[in-house]
């Protein structure tokens, strides 16, 4: 229940701060005296964006404030919001001159969207403008739904479809990327095999660019490495025969001398090396063979690392090994997408039918709670003077899931015998609108948790005995939760356990407006204003006194 509300430095309002309780509260009002003010402070506290325009001095922050009695079943949600849960919890919102805006609860920074959430649960404001949420989907479910003890089902039933929608998106996804990726997939097998044919992983291209140089080249290789030794091993005038007299001839004198003993161990060692050198040679020689295969062979592999160096504008193997491993990678994400596009059927197949049983459900207790819905609303039409109006919901099944189940529906209606049903937006006149509008927020209200309703001048155009049946009406749905009423009807202003007057006054030479309680003397002089105008009448002060017996 909303408790008390504090607004300051808002539009018109300088400070402003009233208490509220139980039942139906009205607030009157001349036309521009202000109520719209204190209505659209309020939506700041149902989480509305702020507008600088709304601060009336630029010097200093504007403050709405609403304090709320709230209920233990309320614990959940303050628990699971980091929030201190109190009885009596005030709700702040703050416009600060630079344009930024600012949520607490009961002191605690909060987010819009975390306000938004709490106050759909404390409070719902109906203008008069806004009779056209009737023509909508949405609230016709909602409205039926709430008759039909759906609350719980239509939950699960929507977080299951929000489940089940990002399956269908994850499922487009996957399909999309193979599609994709299949254009170019046959290519990318061909490139594979070409690298796959080549085993990257032990090829040595410098071993193989030496190898096939030593084949192309043999004849020379072997014809000079065996002149080479022919030249050093001829019998005297060898050079290995001149190595062998200088160091017979050098070892004779190494026994003289220390340094020709150095001089002596560094011939030999030297000699040795030679001699290693020199039969090496002759050993390259002797086992270098020509092979046109071997040569086919090696040109054949140095041809291929070639042409995959020039296709994919490379310089070494490693290169060639880095696509060769991307493109086997794709081939296995292929293979893994058709496994998630396997197993994401799956799921969504499971969903749906899961879905299917929870829409089943929902379908099966709307219809059950269709009959009661359109015998009570007629009869509140009847009570409000719509004797001849039909009103029918219409539940059509459709092919594929909504936020809602598997049906579409349709409200329809007719004000007089005689005429079709027709879609509620196509047959309903503006005087119409109020009175249908006030006997489902009525059936809705029966049946809603909802601690608080503010119904801003939704009785307009209307009078007599119309008038008289709002106020009863209005009165029968306070006695099951806190009522706000917006109203220039002296019917509805009677009916009320508390009365209130917006008013509009001038200040220091500023026009300022503000809110005021009545007392059972002032609720008497309101009334009869309402029914006679500025000058109140004798006869308007009795009628008056008729209206609040």
């Amino acid at each position: 229940m909303l408790s008390r509300i504090f607004i300051q430095n808002f539009a018109l309002i300088d400070s402003l701060e009233i208490t509220l309780n139980k039942g139906l509260q009205v607030i009157t009002g001349e036309t521009g005296a202000g109520k719209s003010i204190i209505l659209g402070a309020l939506r700041l506290i149902l989480g509305e964006r702020a507008d600088t325009k709304s601060i009336q001095s630029t010097e200093t922050k504007s403050i709405v404030e609403a304090e709320f009695i709230v209920h233990e079943n309320f614990k959940d949600f303050f628990e699971e919001n980091d929030l201190d849960f109190e009885l009596n919890t005030v709700i702040r919102r703050e416009i600060l001159p630079t344009g930024k805006s600012r949520a607490f609860v009961n002191d605690v920074p909060v987010t819009l969207e975390t306000l938004k959430k709490l106050s759909e649960r404390l409070i719902d404001i109906h203008s008069q403008f806004e009779t056209s949420n009737l023509f909508e989907e949405e609230y016709q479910f909602r409205m039926i739904d709430g008759l039909s003890k759906n609350k719980t089902l239509i939950i699960s039933y929507q977080q299951e479809f929000l489940a089940y929608k990002t399956l269908v998106r994850e499922l487009e996804q996957y399909k999309k990327q193979l599609s994709e990726g299949n254009k170019e997939n046959d290519y990318k097998v061909f490139l594979l095999e070409e690298l796959l044919e080549v085993n990257l992983d032990v090829f040595d291209l410098e071993d193989v660019q030496n190898q096939l140089s030593k084949q192309e080249n043999a004849e020379t290789i072997i014809e000079n490495l065996s002149l080479i030794f022919k030249k050093m091993d001829q019998e005297e005038i060898g050079v290995l025969d001149s190595l062998l007299d200088v160091k017979s001839k050098l070892s004779k004198v190494a026994s003289l001398s220390h340094e020709y003993t150095e001089l002596n161990q560094r011939f030999e060692e030297n000699f040795v090396e030679f001699k290693d050198l020199l039969f090496e040679l002759q050993n390259e020689a002797d086992k270098m063979e020509t092979s046109p295969e071997v040569l086919s062979d090696l040109s054949s592999q140095l041809n291929k690392i070639n042409s995959l160096f020039l296709k994919h504008k490379v310089n070494s193997v490693e290169e060639l090994i880095a696509i060769r491993d991307k493109i086997q990678n794709e081939q296995n994400s292929f293979a893994e997408l058709e496994l998630l596009i396997d197993q994401t059927e799956k799921k969504i197949e499971t969903a749906s039918e899961h879905l299917k049983k929870l829409a089943i459900q929902l379908s099966d207790n709307r219809k059950k709670a269709i009959p009661s819905f359109i015998k009570k609303t007629e009869k509140l039409l009847n009570q409000l003077g719509l004797e001849k109006a039909k009103i029918e919901v219409q539940l059509t099944d459709t092919e594929n899931f909504n936020h809602f189940g598997k049906e579409n529906i349709a409200l329809m209606f007719q004000a007089n015998s005689g005429f079709l049903l027709k879609p509620i937006q196509t047959a309903i006149s503006g005087g119409e609108r109020s009175r249908v509008m006030l006997s489902i927020k009525k059936l809705m209200a029966e049946n809603s948790e909802l601690p608080t309703l503010i119904l801003d001048e939704i009785d307009t155009g209307v009078s007599g005995k119309v008038a008289e049946e709002i106020g009863n009406v209005m009165k029968e749905m306070s006695e099951n939760m806190q009522l706000i009423v917006i109203s220039h009807l002296a019917q509805v202003a009677a009916k009320g356990n508390n009365n209130y007057k917006v008013i509009k006054r001038e200040v220091a030479g500023k026009t300022q407006s503000t809110i005021i309680s009545l007392n059972q003397e002032e609720k008497l002089q309101e009334i009869a204003q309402l029914l006679s105008g500025s000058k109140i009448t004798e006869a308007a002060v009795s009628q008056a006194k008729e209206l609040m017996k």
